[in-house]
């Protein structure tokens, strides 16, 4: 039967073009039998850059975070609804089904992260605040605030082969959530699966038009025309990175570029983790692991394995006798625990760099010219054994911490302290990510402290996250995933710090009134207006600046001494004059400050039902001027910030109160956080 392979397409300006030219035949990795034409001659590259601003770009921009997250909600569960569409075709690049769903619903579920942490931690607003106010005068006439803001470009995200749906869902979910639009080039050796999920992707018809668009091949003139306002993210090799980095057109407009680049990574064994501790099974497991999952094709595998010189020869042998158990053969068999790299051409230069290691290191464990495969043909596919060395001197072998072996390849290098351990690692350069496992916690502090520096990320290994953890190697949509030096000098992720990559930081400066309007904010100084209690008030009635200001209450020293004995609370600045006049914070007793945010809350609460459906908290409270007995205290409540939520009938308020006593000064501040309903009574809304 002849096989005739698909014909992979673009996805630019509005519609999938495919090449002019009759391209590169993709082949499986296991098997080599063809399974996709790539190509992207004939494309303008400029003008789907243009269709990504002109026509996506605005759309994106008048959404809130919150819907632009519920945009990410509803397109991550449709597509985790087809993933077995993805699983199948998966299996052409040598993925397992474990490796396939750290790539597949790994990826989707970076997506609903996403989502769900635009949702809980980004305002419903179109703008976002950065930090607290500046107060630039005495009166409040002139202050400043950072914003942040979407960029007015596009997004150009380079991803490699070994990831080729995690390794786009993890850039374009926090893009956009930041509301800028992207384009995607997936490398060509595994496009056939990227470009299948972007298909479904515009066939749910979530995204508005031009918010994703896809490249299969060749980027071609597309760099020459980014601007100030685009963004390009790369990952791959560094010599690839570099080369992007300098294009005339990045350096000229200083276009914003992140690198996630090569990462000779490193796992450390602490010299308390010896033969018998949980912590040397845990390590053995986990540098097993890394080397044999996605067939050790992972940006974060473990490449360097530090071992204390006395237990050099227990690692290698547990090592050696698990990585021999490891079944090589076709991905969708089974059995099969690792399936081949993803190219014939991959496995060579593997090869090529178990040849440079070798100069240095002997082989331990592992033939990288002979592999035995349960199934599959091990010559048509690019099958290879899994390859352990041991680098004797690794100080004086240089090659270990320069060469990386993109596949199932580790070094072990002995090491007699700590701080040994810790100059062995730093010689990566710098790495995506380093682990210790070890239960000592003085062990922990030194090698964590003495690497942090140069990895973006450590992991701690021990007995009581054993369960829990997510290893070595498994980057989190809420951490940062990139490093210093060699891998790349980026970050990518991080939560909503990655959203941040994508929006420009702005100091604005003006009058409080009109920065308010800007932000949807109200802060000090800004146009404030009193009459009907605001706790009376539905979403639907409430505005920015409503305010009250309450009746005063004076402070007793039966309320005090109540309090103290009610709650517990005896601290002596409380209940003991003398040792109260002793404190240099203080003149005599003083009243305490959680009766003090409680009397406040009895000023300024309507008690009746309302549309206050609940009170959830209080954000960064301070008491700034001690209270004593006789003094006043008075409340001004001040509507601050208003969030409705999309799919519910009520939205949070933050809500500014201001404490001060009867000579005007400022006792305590803080924002009151509660939940309002949008309309009131509920049942109207409920018709």
């Amino acid at each position: 039967m002849t096989i005739h392979p698909r014909r992979l397409e673009s996805y630019v300006s509005g519609r999938w073009t495919p090449g002019e030219k009759d391209g590169q035949t993709l082949l499986d990795a296991a098997t080599g039998a063809p399974v996709a034409v790539i190509d992207s001659s004939g494309i303008d590259f400029a003008a789907a850059l243009a269709h990504g601003r002109d026509v996506a770009g605005p759309k994106l921009r008048k959404m809130s975070f919150h819907d632009r997250a519920a945009m990410l909600k509803a397109l991550g569960l449709a597509l985790m609804g087809m993933k077995e569409e993805f699983y199948t075709e998966s299996l052409h690049t040598g993925a397992t089904r474990p490796d396939a769903w750290v790539d597949i619903e790994g990826g989707i579920g970076t997506m609903l992260t996403f989502a769900s942490k635009g949702r809980r931690e980004l305002p419903n607003a179109r703008v976002l605040t950065d930090g607290a106010v500046e107060p630039l005068s005495k009166d409040n006439s002139f202050s400043a605030q950072h914003i942040l803001t979407p960029l007015h470009g596009v997004a150009v995200h380079i991803n490699a082969f070994n990831f080729p749906i995690w390794g786009m869902l993890e850039k374009i979910a926090p893009t956009l959530l930041a509301g800028v639009p992207c384009v995607v080039k997936p490398a060509s050796q595994t496009a056939y699966l990227t470009e299948l999920m972007v298909r479904r992707i515009i066939d749910t018809g979530i995204l508005p038009e031009g918010a994703l668009q896809l490249i299969c091949g060749s980027v071609g003139d597309l760099l020459d025309h980014v601007t100030g306002q685009d963004a390009v993210t790369f990952t791959g090799s560094a010599w690839t990175g570099r080369k992007l980095r300098a294009h005339p057109a990045i350096v000229e407009n200083s276009v914003r570029f992140t690198m996630e680049a090569d990462s000779l990574n490193a796992s450390i064994l602490g010299p308390d983790a010896g033969p018998g501790t949980p912590e040397f099974d845990l390590f053995v497991r986990e540098v097993a692991r890394e080397m044999t999952s996605k067939t050790g094709q992972k940006c974060t595998a473990i490449r360097r394995v530090m071992v204390p010189r006395a237990h050099t020869e227990a690692v290698i042998a547990a090592l050696r006798d698990r990585l021999a158990k490891t079944a090589i053969g076709l991905p969708g068999d089974e059995g099969t625990r690792m399936g081949p790299l993803a190219s014939l051409d991959q496995r060579e230069e593997v090869r090529a760099r178990i040849r440079d290691l070798q100069a240095v290191a002997e082989i331990v464990a592992g033939d990288p010219d002979q592999v035995s495969v349960t199934s599959g043909d091990a010559e048509a596919g690019a099958f290879l054994t899994p390859v352990l060395l041991h680098a004797a001197k690794p100080f004086e072998a240089t090659a270990v911490h320069d060469v990386e072996a993109f596949g199932p390849v580790s070094t072990v290098m002995p090491y007699d302290d700590p701080a040994e351990a810790v100059a062995l690692a730093r010689m990566g350069k710098g790495s995506l990510v380093s682990s210790v496992f070890t239960d000592d916690p003085a062990v922990a502090e030194e090698i964590v402290l003495g690497v942090a520096p140069f990895h973006g990320r450590v992991l701690i290994g021990n007995r009581a996250s054993a369960k829990s953890s997510t290893g070595h190697g498994s980057p989190l949509a809420p951490l940062v995933h990139g490093g210093p030096g060699r891998a790349g000098g980026g970050e990518e992720m991080g939560g909503i710090r990655g959203v941040k990559h994508y929006m420009q930081r702005t100091a604005v400066q003006g009058a409080p009134r009109l920065l308010s309007a800007v932000t949807g904010r109200w802060i000090e100084g800004a146009d404030a207006q009193q009459g009907t209690h605001p706790f009376r008030k539905s979403l639907e009635e409430l505005r920015i600046g409503d305010q009250l200001v309450t009746a005063a209450r004076t402070i007793t020293e039966e309320d005090v001494e109540h309090f103290a004995h009610f709650t517990g609370d005896t601290f002596y600045a409380h209940m003991d004059s003398a040792a109260a006049k002793a404190n240099p914070f203080f003149d005599d007793r003083v009243a305490h400050g959680y009766l003090i945010a409680s009397f406040a809350a009895g000023l300024f609460v309507e008690p009746n039902p309302g549309p206050v459906l609940a009170n959830y908290g209080v954000d960064n409270l301070r008491f700034l001027t001690p209270v004593y007995f006789g003094d006043s205290l008075q409340v001004r409540l001040t509507c601050k910030e208003i969030n409705p939520r999309a799919n519910a009938d009520h939205g949070e308020v933050r809500w500014d109160c201001q404490v001060t006593n009867q000579k005007a000064e400022i006792v305590a501040q803080y924002d009151v956080l509660t939940m309002v309903a949008k309309t009131w009574p509920l049942a109207q809304a409920a018709e």
